[in-house]
């Protein structure tokens, strides 16, 4: 289905064009292959970057479109639509280059280029394994060192654990509780940080997913982002962010389902005519459309107050939760509705349900958003 889009310039136009472009030669035509290998894209994301999209929301000095949010997520929405893998691959870099954007120092900018560039490969290391949503409760310590900070501990569910080039390391630097929480930039080939060994993941199998060991890491001081202190509240602004990447990606998946179903409906018949006729699955098929279609005027609402510099915490907590949740009732019909064919990997419906699953858990559970949600309703 060709989504109809007011986008605010003729370059974001332009901008998703080439997405739409790139998205249809270089994402499409690989996803079921690189999927069944487990293999990830690297080069697939050293082109987009290349081409400018890893780098959308992010001033042009530092090597970036300067382009609204708004644009980058829909632009993230194409990518998705093809292959979730990669889409969820540019929203977790476009999220670990964050804290070095918005509170790094000049100095520490000069690295930016590469990264937003898509030559240096991000990850975002927060959760542990014990930690789960109570981020303010992790324990990885880094203690200061002369001209170093040497970290132990150990992150979980870490995208990009074993592909990436840097690592930004959420680590306790003084007491306990939030402001106790900073936040290290660290190469890859710091000694001392030992990717684990890749999990076996129920979807997404073309994005390396993996525990972190910090074993007496040494990072300079002089990666030290924001100041000791400032980490829990570098990570939640990222967070922000990040939930409306999800968001985006949620909505790209849906709708690759939702027109995947709705083509097999077109095509297949029973009972003398196509089953999309029958008001039975018709009707389930328009209430996922206009689901879809809410999803997205949600995600871009809250964007919007991101990109006036309003608060959209909030609004992003609901765009994130209502998109997931339409992605995974989507897709559970995507597979109804292709019956038998749907369940097996000759037809990529079973893949989009599998995928849909894990974008209700990244960047906060939806019982997180929930409760995102209800303390804003408590407290007026």
């Amino acid at each position: 289905m060709t989504v109809d889009r007011i986008l605010p310039t003729d370059e974001a136009h332009d901008l998703l064009d080439l997405a739409t472009e790139l998205a249809d030669r270089e994402l499409a035509p690989r996803a079921a292959g690189f999927e069944s290998r487990a293999e990830f894209p690297r080069e697939v994301l050293r082109t987009l970057g290349r081409a400018g999209l890893l780098g959308l929301p992010y001033a042009e000095e530092h090597g970036g479109a300067a382009q609204p949010y708004e644009v980058y997520l829909q632009v993230l929405e194409v990518l998705a639509s093809r292959w979730l893998a990669v889409a969820e691959a540019v929203s977790v870099h476009t999220l670990s280059c964050y804290p070095l954007a918005q509170f790094g120092t000049d100095a520490q900018r000069k690295l930016l280029p590469d990264m937003i560039g898509g030559e240096l490969l991000g990850a975002y290391c927060l959760s542990e394994p014990q930690g789960g949503s109570d981020a303010a409760a992790l324990t990885t310590r880094a203690v200061r060192d002369g001209e170093a900070y040497v970290v132990t501990g150990t992150k979980a569910w870490i995208t990009h654990a074993r592909v990436a080039d840097f690592y930004n390391i959420f680590c306790r630097t003084g007491g306990p509780g939030p402001k106790g929480i900073s936040c290290l930039l660290a190469d890859r080939d710091t000694p001392g940080i030992v990717p684990q060994a890749a999990e076996r993941t129920m979807g997404l199998h073309a994005s390396p997913v993996a525990q972190v060991a910090f074993d007496d890491a040494r990072v300079p001081a002089d990666r030290l982002i924001g100041g000791e202190g400032a980490g829990f509240t570098i990570a939640m602004s990222a967070l922000d962010s990040g939930r409306l990447g999800i968001a985006a990606c949620a909505v790209g998946l849906a709708q690759a389902a939702l027109d995947y179903a709705v083509g097999y409906a077109r095509e297949r018949r029973q009972f003398g005519r196509t089953i999309v006729d029958f008001q039975g699955l018709g009707f389930t098929l328009a209430d996922h459309a206009t689901q879809i279609s809410a999803a997205r005027a949600l995600m871009l609402a809250a964007a919007r107050l991101r990109d006036a510099g309003r608060p959209y915490s909030i609004e992003a907590a609901k765009a994130k939760l209502f998109a997931t949740d339409v992605a995974m009732r989507v897709t559970i019909d995507a597979v109804q509705v292709l019956g038998g064919a749907g369940y097996v990997a000759d037809h990529p419906v079973e893949r989009y349900l599998r995928e849909a699953k894990v974008l209700q858990i990244v960047e906060g559970t939806n019982q997180i958003q929930r409760l995102v949600i209800s303390r804003a309703l408590a407290r007026g």
